[in-house]
């Protein structure tokens, strides 16, 4: 057979050439130079939704083909053929399809376009026409609710009729005060109903349920009457069992759960697989995202709350529409020849299979056998062309696939691809000729050479033109490649040198397993290993396992090319087994078998088994028996496993060359249930109010509970007795227990112990830890209080504290309070302190002003009652003017700076001296000075620039308001003063002579 996938063309003769058609005469067919074909949707009608008393007055329905020659359009109405006469309410634009003045009694139904050509015929997909409406809701006055606080309650909405469906809000009293969903009320977008778990009083008012409708282009919504939520009389009521309900609907699985008290917390889970990522659990819904066949199965939601449990069982089952796996495409076939055609479709149910041709449905007839999806012709005929379509529908829709056949009857015809007159060829090799004629049914092809017939047995022969011959030196590989053996990671270079015609360019290329290597894809594993025109070597840098394989260099020139191949064999780490089996599985070991991977070149030396929970996705080694698994075995048991806990298991093989891939993680298991091992951690407890006993703990994690029903026993006796009392608490979410007592004194220390439980039996037993009762307020109060004023605005409180003996509880510390004289005390400010300290220091008092003050012990049950209270008055605040006139000279290093001494009115406390803030620039630490007189020399460095200073009063109020200066050296002496007093507000002046210019800068600051 000749190379080459196009049709060759010429005449009958070529230059010794000949082809011959066995049963019809040679001749020449003219090409036309446009193909027809037969028409290829390009839109497809599409569901329509018009709602009822729109204002548009059309509908219009899509439908586009692409065809040569043009299709012309037909429309059906649920399969009857629709007429478009003049009068007609139904026309033609192209191929879309409008209708006028649409009415749901006359115009609703099944649409279906047909698109005709002289090729022939193709139905599009049926398309619904439907139409929306939203009616009014009931007139009628809703009945009021009445729940107690903290109770559930649902509203029922009732929807008025609807097609399609609707999205719900709820009012609250007015529009548009809409109720917002959180996590105590919800509202269904099934049934539109509200539900609110644990009633309070700011839900109390009228609601109204609004329903809206989104059709296209249009949206309305309606509301219903106010029903009016009141609360009954408040008495004790029960609270009941949490029960769960799982419907057809999964979104209304909570709506039932919240209207119990309290509400439960609910879990969701799948019996028969694992959790995916594409659950999103909020409770109380389960929305799985993005569903797929693998999300099929049974789910079980559970329901908690302190009164019980109870869990609920269904099962979803997945459906989908049909999709296709496999279609039908345009074919060219010989007559007389046989076809076969074949249509796959998945789906769920499994879609029905069956066929069109021209738009009318296909049976079994003749040379014609139809089967399900498959489609057999025997011997084509030229009637067999045309539009073929298979259909695949099932409950949930239907799909259309469409090809064109044509069946062709043609001479032979070179005129396409004429049959080259000049070959090149190399001396010693071989040349292909190719020559294929365009002809149906097939043509035989005979040679010539001149006037000889060619026969298979011919090696070879020189293409002749002009009476000269072209002939080259064959290519020759000199050096051939190799067979090698290395270990993963190595470096190998695969040698490949080769002879060629001289006149000819010889280039390299390599192939792995028959697959070419492109060296630019090969992320550096392949390179070339030399730049030599007859040197092909191919470095193969950091081999892999993938690496191992037939290598063929091939040296080849434009006429010819040759190949020699080698083995390269890559050892490395062991594959991953495969099929790994659980089996015997306990409460705490089970048995593993697998079967062998690849050793990759290098005996597997041993196995290890790694494992993983549903708790943790990391994957730990596990320990085995034995401990050591040799290379040779296929099983082993896995032990220390905890009870009650789901399980995947997987195994590594590992040699000389290290630790292979793992296998693919076994099916999930869960080892047996037994007995609690470990007592709960975390004992202790204390608080609460009077006559209770709070013991607490930290919960079981799900890796220590060992089994289901699990709870806690809890046994105490107050110190000193000889009875222990027991409580058994359920659930292993628990992590508090209250005991209740009329004789159990404050403060009273008690022995506590606990275990651990579930339905295989009872786990050891804590160490005894002491816990204390409620404790009271403190009884007594301290006493000897003294207050000191310190400055205008602080003084310091000390007293003696009470004894530890007539405490009710533990002593966190003293709470000062302190009032105004002529206030009262329950207006008196509040500071604590912590611990057994006696003494506190208060701040933030109203200067030369008298305070009562008294002292309290705290606990953490309360206050104690008061100390006898002391009387203190704060002292005078300082003067409230800052320094004036200041002045200053400079002398050498020293800077004299003078200023008016300021004096105390009445009602400001003595003035004891001055103090001073000097700071060489914006950034250096400031010194502190302090002067008993208005006058002070400070030394200065002789790079002295500027300085800047703040004088203030000082005395036993405290210092009053700064004044600042700010000094800079040019040159010369002189002086400047400054009145701060006459001038209160910020400025500045510049004297300059001979030796200091000085500027000053008063403002009034804060130390």
């Amino acid at each position: 057979m000749c190379a080459g996938s196009d049709y060759l063309a010429g005449c009958f003769w070529v230059r010794g050439f000949q082809a011959v058609f066995p049963s019809l005469a040679v001749w020449c067919q003219a090409q036309s130079g446009t193909r027809s074909y037969g028409p290829v949707f390009e839109e497809q009608p599409a569901h329509t939704l018009f709602p009822e008393g729109s204002a548009e007055e059309k509908v219009t329905l899509m439908c586009r083909a692409r065809a040569n020659p043009p299709a012309t359009y037909r429309w059906k109405m649920n399969g009857t053929e629709l007429k478009m006469g003049p009068d007609s309410r139904y026309r033609l634009v192209a191929g879309d399809l409008v209708i006028s003045n649409p009415v749901k009694a006359k115009d609703a139904g099944s649409y279906q376009c047909v698109a005709t050509n002289a090729r022939g015929t193709v139905v599009s997909r049926e398309a619904s026409l439907r139409f929306g409406f939203l009616q009014e809701f009931s007139a009628e006055e809703r009945e009021p609710v009445k729940i107690a606080e903290g109770w559930g309650v649902m509203f029922t909405c009732s929807p008025p009729p609807h097609y399609p469906g609707l999205s719900y809000r709820w009012l609250l009293n007015e529009f548009p005060n809409f109720i917002p969903a959180d996590g105590r009320r919800f509202v269904s977008q099934t049934t539109g109903n509200l539900y609110i778990a644990k009633t309070e009083a700011s839900d109390l008012g009228n609601y109204s349920c609004f329903a809206t409708s989104h059709i296209d282009f249009i949206t309305k919504s309606v509301f219903s009457k106010f029903s009016q939520l009141s609360l009954a009389a408040e008495g004790r009521q029960s609270v009941p069992l949490a029960k769960a309900q799982l419907g057809w609907d999964l979104a209304e699985l909570g709506l039932d759960l919240l209207l119990h008290s309290p509400v439960p917390r609910i879990k969701w889970r799948k019996l028969d697989g694992s959790q995916t990522s594409k659950w999103i659990s909020s409770e109380p819904l389960l929305h799985i995202q993005n569903v797929d066949f693998e999300d099929e199965g049974t789910y079980e939601c559970e329901a908690e709350n302190i009164k019980g449990r109870d869990t609920y069982q269904g099962r979803i089952i997945i459906h989908a529409q049909p999709d296709w796996l496999d279609v039908i495409t345009d074919t060219e076939a010989d007559i007389g020849s046989d076809l076969r055609w074949s249509c796959v479709a998945s789906g769920k149910p499994r879609p029905a299979v069956r066929w069109l041709r021209d738009g009318q449905p296909l049976a079994s007839q003749n040379r014609i056998e139809v089967s399900g999806g498959e489609l057999r012709f025997s011997k084509l005929v030229l009637e067999d062309s045309g539009m073929y379509q298979c259909v695949a529908e099932n409950k949930h829709g239907t799909v259309y696939a469409s090809a064109e056949l044509t069946v062709q009857a043609l001479a032979p015809d070179f005129r396409l691809n004429p049959v080259k007159r000049l070959i090149p060829a190399a001396r010693s090799g071989k040349v292909i000729i190719p020559c294929q004629p365009r002809a149906a049914p097939k043509a035989t092809v005979l040679w010539t050479k001149g006037t000889e017939l060619l026969i298979n047995s011919s090696r070879y022969f020189s293409f002749e033109k002009k009476k000269s011959y072209i002939v080259f030196y064959a290519t020759k590989i000199t050096l051939a490649p190799s067979s090698a053996d290395i270990n993963v990671g190595e470096n190998l270079t695969l040698q490949c040198h080769a002879s060629h015609d001289p006149t000819m360019d010889l280039t390299f290329t390599w192939s792995l397993d028959d697959f070419p290597i492109d060296l630019d894809k090969s992320e550096g594993h392949y390179r070339r290993a030399s730049a030599k025109e007859a040197v092909g070597d191919l470095a193969i840098v950091n081999a892999q396992l993938k690496h191992s394989g037939r290598y063929t260099c091939t040296a080849q020139t434009v006429v010819d090319s040759t190949s020699e191949s080698a083995t390269l064999t890559v050892r490395g780490p062991p594959g991953p087994p495969g099929g790994v089996v659980v089996r015997d599985i306990g409460d705490t070991s089970v048995q593993l078998s697998w079967s062998r991977g690849f050793d990759n070149h290098s005996p597997i030396a041993r196995y290890s088994i790694e494992a993983r929970t549903l708790l943790s996705n990391k994957w730990k080694q596990m320990r085995t028996n034995p401990v050591n698994i040799e290379g040779n075995a296929e099983t082993a048991q896995v032990v220390n496993l905890i009870p009650w806990m789901d399980y995947e298991f997987r195994v590594l093989a590992s040699n000389i060359l290290g630790v292979g891939e793992p296998s693919l993680p076994s099916s999930k298991i869960r080892t047996k249930e037994a007995a609690p091992t470990v007592a709960p951690s975390g004992l202790g407890g204390g608080g609460g109010a009077p006559n209770e006993l709070i013991i607490n703990w930290t919960p079981t994690l799900r890796d220590y509970q060992n089994g289901d029903g699990f709870g806690y026993i809890l046994s105490f006796r107050k110190k000193g007795t000889q009875e222990w009392l027991t409580a058994r608490v359920p659930h292993a979410e628990s992590l508090h227990y209250v005991y209740r007592n009329e004789s159990i004194g404050p403060y009273t220390p008690f022995e506590v112990k606990i275990k651990a439980y579930n339905r295989k039996g009872e786990g050891p037993e804590s160490l005894t830890a002491i816990v204390y009762s409620a404790e009271e307020e403190p009884k007594v109060a301290p006493f000897r209080v003294t207050a000191k004023a310190v400055l205008s605005s602080e003084m310091d409180v000390s007293w003696e504290p009470v004894e530890q003996g007539d405490m009710t509880g533990v002593l966190l510390g003293y709470e000062i309070r302190y009032w105004k004289d002529g206030d009262k005390e329950e207006a008196a400010d509040r500071v604590r302190t912590a611990g057994l300290v006696t003494s506190a220091h208060v701040t933030g008092l109203n200067p030369n002003t008298k305070y009562h003050v008294s002292v309290r012990a705290y606990n953490r049950a309360g206050v104690g009652p008061p100390s006898p209270s002391t009387n203190i008055t704060t002292i005078k605040p300082p003067p409230r003017r800052p320094p004036g006139n200041i002045s200053w000279t400079l002398t050498g290093s020293t800077v004299t700076i003078k200023w008016d001494p300021v004096v105390a009115q009445a009602d400001e406390s003595a003035v004891t001296g001055y103090k001073m803030l000097y700071r060489q620039d914006s950034h250096s630490a400031p010194t502190l000075y302090l002067a008993s007189k208005s006058r002070i020399d400070i030394p200065v460095p002789e790079d002295f620039t500027h300085a800047f200073v703040q004088i203030r009063v000082t005395g036993p109020g405290g210092d009053g308001i700064p004044a600042e200066v700010h000094i800079l050296r040019n040159s010369g002496t002189s002086m400047m003063v400054e009145d701060s007093v006459t001038r209160p507000m910020p400025h500045a002046a510049i004297i300059t002579t001979n030796s200091l210019a000085m500027v000053a800068l008063i403002r009034y600051l804060e130390l």
